[in-house]
Formats: structure tokens, sequence, C-alpha cells
């Protein structure tokens, strides 16, 4: 799957990837451009092995586009994988990148451990790697593996479990320190499950997404238990509430946009934060007023950041048509039963035409021709 620009908030800290590169700002309306982090990953520092992934065989040149990024809890670190099987890895405070490593598999999701210790990557393959934040150099542990495809990973807030999902259909939750031993599946779905969220506040619920329109994102506005789930490919953001005691999502309102959405991202203190296809305003921010969200005019923050994107929008316009969501992961569905019952039908004629041709041709007045050895005879009404 290729992807799209990608948003990403912790804090007052904001970032957004489109194609290769990555802009870091901030969302605080006092600081100004001097607050400024971009990084290409076309030109990350080159090591001796980037030519091997981690069994030895040769990495395959990619594009270097950023396929998934995300910052740990504190917001002290973030990382991102691209499509030159690399995982890159950044200093937040300030702004460094600390490694360029190697992966063995174009990677489809990351997550941090909430100790801020490793970074778990899910690729393509079904596996999941764990890399060292504290030596930075390290390689990369498989910790565990899927027949299918992972699409996302997360872990429990206590670090005790990770938890998988892949395009059959399954969520896996294993034991972090023995990721061979599952602790459970979550089977509830009948499609690729795209996206799976563990909720801050509430540690033993579990968000996923499946269905018609897979969500590519899901956020939590703890504040007041405000979930936004925006789907592939829909200009829609669909906005829930949350009750935790009934377990229930409780639809609130749809936020709908002009241009196509490429991500969304909650901010604590300022609300939803809505990254979109549009030059004159990349970045749309959201609140709720009177209990129905709307989008903020006129505000100072808001103004600020939208100008540092369009000083850097070449980034953003080739996302436009490089994505391709999760169209190609759907169930293929076959009629065998209308191509049955034609190749029966085929078969059928085909059988009576070789007895037509078999039989004998009538003879005079309707007979029949008998033939016996050495002579031939007719038989039949006169």
């Amino acid at each position: 799957m290729a992807s799209s620009a990608g948003l990403a908030l912790c804090g007052r800290a904001l970032v957004v990837r489109g194609g290769s590169r990555l802009l870091a700002t901030t969302t605080a309306s006092s600081d100004d451009d001097g607050s400024l982090f971009t990084y290409d990953c076309s030109t990350a520092e080159k090591k001796s092995q980037e030519n091997k992934g981690e069994d030895g065989q040769p990495v395959e040149k990619g594009s270097d586009t950023i396929l998934a990024s995300t910052f740990s809890k504190s917001g002290s670190y973030f990382a991102l994988t691209d499509d030159s099987k690399r995982l890159i890895l950044f200093r937040t405070k300030p702004w460094q990148c600390l490694s360029v490593r190697t992966v063995v598999r174009r990677c489809t999701a990351l997550t941090f451990t909430a100790s801020e210790e490793k970074v778990l990557v899910a690729d393509k393959s079904g596996d999941v790697y764990s890399f060292s934040v504290l030596e930075p150099n390290e390689c990369g542990k498989l910790e565990l593996g899927h027949l299918s495809m992972l699409l996302d990973v997360a872990v429990s807030p206590d670090d005790r479990y990770v938890l998988t999902a892949d395009r059959d259909e399954k969520i896996r939750v294993s034991w972090a320190l023995a990721p061979h031993h599952i602790e459970s599946f979550c089977l509830g779905h009948t499609e690729f499950v795209s996206r799976i969220f563990l909720v801050p506040d509430h540690p033993e619920l579990l968000l996923s997404s499946s269905g018609r329109f897979a969500a590519s994102r899901i956020t939590y506005w703890s504040r007041d238990s405000c979930v936004a789930l925006l789907c592939d490919c829909v200009p829609v953001v669909y906005i829930f509430q949350l009750e935790a005691p009934r377990r229930q999502l409780v639809y609130k309102q749809q936020l709908s946009f002009q241009h196509r959405v490429w991500d969304i991202a909650f901010e604590e203190s300022q609300g939803l934060w809505v990254l979109q296809d549009c030059r004159e305003a990349p970045l749309v921010l959201c609140r709720p007023v009177d209990g129905q969200w709307q989008p903020v005019p006129e505000d100072a923050t808001v103004k600020k950041v939208c100008t540092q994107l369009r000083g850097h929008w070449a980034m953003l316009e080739g996302s436009a048509g490089v994505d391709e969501g999760f169209s190609g992961l759907y169930k293929a569905t076959f009629d065998n039963m209308t191509s049955y019952l034609k190749k029966k039908e085929e078969r059928l004629q085909q059988q009576l035409r070789k007895k037509r041709h078999k039989s004998p041709p009538p003879g005079p007045n309707g007979q029949t021709k008998k033939v016996k050895a050495g002579e031939a005879s007719w038989s039949g009404s006169s």
C-alpha cells in the first residue's frame, strides 16, 4: 500500500509528513519559524550495512516515501519507516536524528512501548520486530509473526501485551515478555482489521475497525471522551462519544469537508486538527461549540502552521495521487454457481451432439438400417 500525507501530534509538537519528507513544528502561537524542523528521507545517512537487510539479503532500493510514523508517549522520541526499508529514530527536544537502521521488509505500522525503551514495527510479511531506543544503533529482534500481512500494532499501557491486527480478520493479543504465548484472539471482524486503538483512559477497552469503509485513523480526546474516526478515501470525520460504563460508542455528528482529508489528530489543549488536500488551508482546527464540533475561524495558531505548510507544499502535493488506501485488501467475491451451471449446460449439449452423430440416418419410409456381418437390410413399416 502506498502512503498518503500524515499528521501526528503530541503535546504542542506537530508533525506533517508527505512523500519522503516531514515537517515538525509547534502549535504554540508564541513560537516563530525558528522552531521548524524538516527532514528528507532521500538524503538519509548512508551506512555500510544499508545494502543488506537483517537476513543478510540485499535490500531493494525503494522510493524513500514515508510509510508510517509515530510519537512516543511523552513526545520525547519520534520514529518513521520508509519505502527503502529503513527505520529512522529522532529525539524531539531538540529535534535530532539519532539513527537510521534497516528493516527486513517494508513496514505497515509502528509504535513505541509505554516505557519508551523499544520501537515495535509490523511489516507486510506478518512479522513484528523490536528495535532499541536506548541503543539506537542496535539491530532489530524478531518478536512474533502472523501468516498474513499486519496492518497495525499496539501496546497495552502497562507494556504487558502486544496487540496485532492482520488482513485475515484477526486481532492477536500476545504477551510482551514472551510473544510466542498468545493470550487471546479477537475474531469479531469479517474483513481485514485496518486499525486498532487502546483507549488511554480505559486500557481495558480496544477499538478496532474494518468493514466497507475501513478506518485509516482512530484518535481520542480524553477531555470529553470523544472519538474521531476517519474512513478510507472519504472526506468525512465521524465523531463519537465513548460511554465507558456501558462500553459503547454513541454517534454524535459528522464533519464534512470539500477537500480530501489525509489525516486527523486530537490536541488535548485545543481540539481536533484536520490535514486536508487544500493549499490555501492545509490544516483545519475544530472545536466543540454548544455541543457541536465546527472549524475555528481566524485562529492565530492555525494561520502560523498553515503558512509554514504552504512554504513546503511540494512535499504534500505529490500525496494526492499515490495513496491506494485499503482497496486492494478487500475479499474478492466469486459467483462459482453461474460458471458451474454454464459449463454443465455446455457438457450436456456436447454429449447430445455426440449421441446424434453416432445414430444411423433413417432409411426410406422412415426405416432404420440394421447392419449384420457381411450384409445390410432394412426394417420398418412399408
